[in-house]
């Protein structure tokens, strides 16, 4: 058979960004591939440590539990109404409140509705915020407290229902002699939601017991009875076919025909499906608990508008002059006490009166900020109306870095794998090692914000487009493809049965996830074509393996995008992924996928054994090398053309050779030594070649890579005086390059652009003035000493390293160097003081903001984006949980899959 030709589609993914897909069949999937999720059913319940609410709405300790409340849509408790109404107590939008048919067969009790005889408890009107809810999300769960009358009803006699009646309904949970039967409606089932869940016989006993049914986008339902699963099926299809004109109803069919009796407690409906451990939660603290999430501590809006608007303003446009360092008029804006107190003039807020206030009146006229970008209308609005409500600081102190990248750092991005992360996957779902080929073909990928992970400029163009089918053919060509498939599915022939059954183990192997239908269905059409041109067995599945290598879902990390701005706990399949790339740099293992499908990655403690094996295996230690590479930017080395007649030894094995040292001294320390991070900065080992120690003045003990120590060398120790940071500095070992190193990737200080008349070229040495000469006069002079102070005494205690990392204590010139200064670090008040560069060293490694900063850098490399104001409590709570466990590495990487950065997905609202 000749291969068919392929061509090129669009593909629009979510609404962030658009790139052309060449396949080699109409293998259209990507399409709808947002609207999927990884999530998987939930087969195992595992109690454990409950998920803590969202500090800013988190309530005051309480010595019960509490119920989950996030996603809630209605929620029933039957507390104290009386007369014919029970009134939606959720506090979600319009209550749907329900209304009681036949009220004499109902007695009412603090806490309990009983139904005695024949009624209908209903909503007046279509629980339009149920459905629209549901259909938006794909998932629900509906939750129950109740006590049958009688083990003989059938009907099965409804408990909870959204329908119209006995034959057409979205669900219902309902009672079948002595089990518990839920009806969803899909795509996929009936009208009346048939294939149903059943529990067990007997599983339904007349007692109080708490009942949820769940059901997650992928189609995984299950029945939990008092926080254990007891039954689970797929429901295949999505909810876009529910109806929007149903009405909630309790105890009875919406025409009156499949009445209840028995005790209901609590009726709740979700519009994401509880997890595990959500839903033992909700069991351990019983019908009567309040609800977490929903019970909310007032917030001063004055407190808010500081928090979301003019902390950041501040930030921007007013503490390059009026911090603790540059303290311009003497005025700190940094701090409540330092702001509150004023400059030499006086204070310069007074809260509750922007009319007397002179921060107000001088931004008011425009005559601040006196440097960058007037503020804007609103922008001024936001500090008058600031003022006006009593000027509430609500933060310890600002932070500009964690402002540096505006909503920007918010923002969610789908994810294509980097060229590391796809010679990796390939290697691992197919056994083929494409690194060769794959660096030379795909476009290299650029750094942003620091890394060369960062999704948003992970773009795809027409270059990777070509380049993903060559490689796709490639691939396949290495490749036993009929044994490969037989590890999924032992049949060999082009039937609709056979080849639907290997698509879906195959594909859920190559696409780390379960394949929806309309993706079985589409990959099904290629078998079909090549059956229809007569060809096999073998070259069918060689041309689906080659569309599914050159699909978005394994060129992408595709995860549900609701879009409805809601935060919600990550499906199995997608956390398997999260997990596996974070910590490997690559696809998930078995293991993973094993507990994926059952649902066990739900489950906290589960995860956190799953962090830990995977942290022991080498796929960690080789992607923490690349976090490594791309922060210290090694790459870099390639291209650095240092001048030949000052530099006449330079070439890229000595190139080579400094990044070696850097990887090796990296996993020495980290691994092996199993140090703090910060311990990289005062190590006093390394790893060099003959040629490398004898660049360095070290006597060489051999020609390959070998361990030196350095208690004895003057000078030299940690990653600050290796050659492969050295360098920064350039052939003039620029003060200004080495500083702002520092200040960017250590201290995460923040400085302004120099503005676009300045000359920033080199100034070079000579006779009489040094490097340090140079940069105190830049200090000096009024126009550039307020941003040069807070970096390039950074750089001082490395005057002695030439701009290749050589350690002189003269320069060319016969100037004697120095190795004395200070460092201020950001957020204080004076600098401290360093002798020589090893007193820098351990200044560095025993800073608390240093070790913030490397919480930070790590944090931001895992999840492949810059960081901002919304994550940098829970980054405060991941460097708090990592330094408890020691500091190092491995503790910091377990610290933040278990934090919610990564066990939560949450996409801003769609307009």
């Amino acid at each position: 058979m000749k291969s068919v030709s392929g061509f090129v589609v669009s593909v629009i993914l979510g609404g962030l960004l658009v790139f052309p897909v060449r396949t080699v069949f109409a293998v259209d999937d990507a399409a709808q591939l947002p609207q999927r999720s990884g999530a998987a059913t939930d087969n195992r319940e595992r109690p454990d440590t409950p998920r803590s609410a969202d500090p800013q709405t988190s309530p005051l300790p309480q010595t019960t539990p509490l119920r989950v409340g996030r996603n809630l849509q209605v929620l029933y408790d039957f507390g104290t109404d009386a007369g014919s109404r029970v009134k939606d107590r959720s506090g979600v939008g319009p209550p749907l409140d329900l209304l009681i048919e036949n009220a004499q067969q109902v007695r009412r009790s603090q806490g309990a509705l009983e139904i005695r005889g024949k009624t209908l408890i209903r909503s007046d009107k279509p629980a339009r915020k149920i459905i629209n809810a549901v259909r938006r999300s794909g998932e629900i769960s509906v939750e129950a407290w109740v006590r049958t009358a009688r083990l003989n009803q059938e009907g099965p006699a409804r408990i909870v229902t959204l329908s119209q009646d006995a034959r057409q309904r979205n669900f219902t949970l309902g009672q079948e002699g002595d089990q518990l039967q839920a009806r969803l409606r899909s795509t996929k089932t009936s009208v009346n939601g048939i294939p149903a869940v059943d529990s067990p016989r007997k599983s339904l006993v007349p007692r109080r017991i708490h009942v949820v049914y769940t059901r997650n986008r992928s189609g995984q339902a299950a029945l939990h009875i008092d926080g254990r699963r007891r039954a689970a099926r797929r429901v295949s299809g999505d909810l876009s076919n529910w109806n929007a004109n149903y009405r909630l109803a309790l105890a009875n069919e919406l025409n009156r025909e499949r009445p209840w009796q028995g005790t209901l407690y609590l009726v709740a409906v979700y519009n994401r499906a509880l997890t595990p451990s959500e839903i033992a939660q909700n069991f351990q603290a019983g019908p009567g608990a309040g609800t977490g999430e929903l019970v909310q501590v007032p917030v001063n809006p004055g407190q808010r508008i500081f928090e979301q608007r003019v902390a950041p303003l501040l930030a921007r446009s007013c503490l390059e002059c009026h911090d603790a360092v540059a303290n311009k008029g003497g005025l700190n804006l940094s701090r409540k006490a330092t702001a509150l107190r004023g400059g030499k003039n006086g204070p310069v807020i007074v809260p509750g009166k922007s009319s007397v206030s002179r921060l107000w009146r001088l931004v008011q006229s425009g005559a601040m900020p006196q440097r960058g970008d007037p503020l804007s209308p609103m922008e001024k609005s936001d500090i008058r109306r600031w003022i006006d409500s009593g000027a509430p600081w609500s933060l310890d102190a600002i932070d500009p870095a964690v402002y540096a990248h505006g909503r920007r750092a918010a923002d969610v991005w789908v994810q294509r794998l980097t060229i590391p992360e796809y010679i990796e996957t390939v290697r691992r779902t197919v056994g083929v090692d494409i690194t060769e080929p794959a660096r030379r073909l795909l476009p290299p990928d650029l750094r942003a914000d620091g890394f060369s992970n960062t999704a948003y400029n992970l773009n795809v163009d027409l270059k990777h487009v070509d380049a993903y089918a060559q490689l796709a053919e490639r691939i396949v060509a290495q490749m036993n493809v009929v044994d490969f498939a037989g590890k999924y599915h032992k049949g060999r022939k082009l039937t609709d049965d056979n080849m639907r059954a290997l698509i879906a183990k195959m594909g859920k192997w190559l696409l780390r996830g379960p394949l929806e239908e309309h993706e079985l269905t589409t990959y099904r059409g290629i078998s079909t074509t090549v059956a229809s041109a007569g060809g096999d067995f073998e070259e069918a599945v060689r041309y689906i393996i080659q569309a599914m290598l050159q699909s978005p879902r394994f060129i992408y990390r595709i995860e549900n995008q609701r879009g409805d701005g809601t935060e919600w706990p990550i499906g199995d399949h997608e956390l398997a992924c999260r997990l596996s790339y974070i910590l490997w740099g690559g696809p998930p293992d078995r293991e993973l996928i094993k507990l994926a499908d059952a649902g066990e990655l739900q489950d906290r403690t589960r995860v956190a054994e799953q962090a830990a094996r995977m942290l022991k295996n080498d796929r960690a230690v080789q992607r923490s090398t690349q976090f490594i590479h791309q922060w210290l930017d090694l790459d870099r080395l390639h291209d650095l053309q240092p001048n030949p007649r000052r530099f006449p030894n330079w070439d890229q094995r000595l190139a080579a050779d400094m990044q070696d040292e850097t990887r090796t001294f990296f996993k020495e320390v980290i691994w092996k030594q199993q140090q703090p991070i910060s311990g990289l900065l005062n190590a006093q080992i390394t790893f060099a070649s003959g040629r490398l120690a004898a660049h360095y003045g070290l006597q060489p003990k051999a020609d390959g890579l070998t361990r030196y120590d350095l208690s004895q060398v003057p000078g030299r120790g940690g990653l600050l005086t290796q050659g492969s940071v050295l360098t920064v500095g350039g052939d003039e070992a620029s003060m200004v390059t080495r500083g702002l190193f520092v200040l960017h990737n250590l201290l995460r200080g923040t400085v302004n652009d120099p503005p676009p008349c300045v000359d920033t070229a080199p100034v070079p040495t000579k006779a009489g003035l040094t490097q340090r000469g140079i940069a105190e006069a830049r200090i000096a002079n009024v126009s550039c000493g307020a941003c040069h102070v807070k970096f390039e005494p950074l750089a001082f205690g490395l005057e002695k390293f030439d701009g290749l990392g050589a350690y002189h204590k003269a320069d060319e010139h016969g100037n004697a160097l120095r190795e004395d200064g200070n460092i201020l670090f950001p957020g204080r008040d004076k600098p401290v003081d360093y002798k020589t560069s090893a007193e820098l060293m351990n200044l560095l490694a025993s800073s608390q903001r240093v070790r913030e900063s490397l919480t930070w850098k790590v944090t931001q490399f895992a999840l492949g984006r810059p960081l901002g104001p919304t994550d940098a409590r829970i980054v405060a709570k991941i460097h708090q949980a990592a330094e408890r466990d020691g500091g190092t590495y491995a503790s910091l990487m377990q610290a933040i899959v278990m934090s919610d950065l990564v066990l939560m997905t949450r996409t801003e609202k769609t307009q």
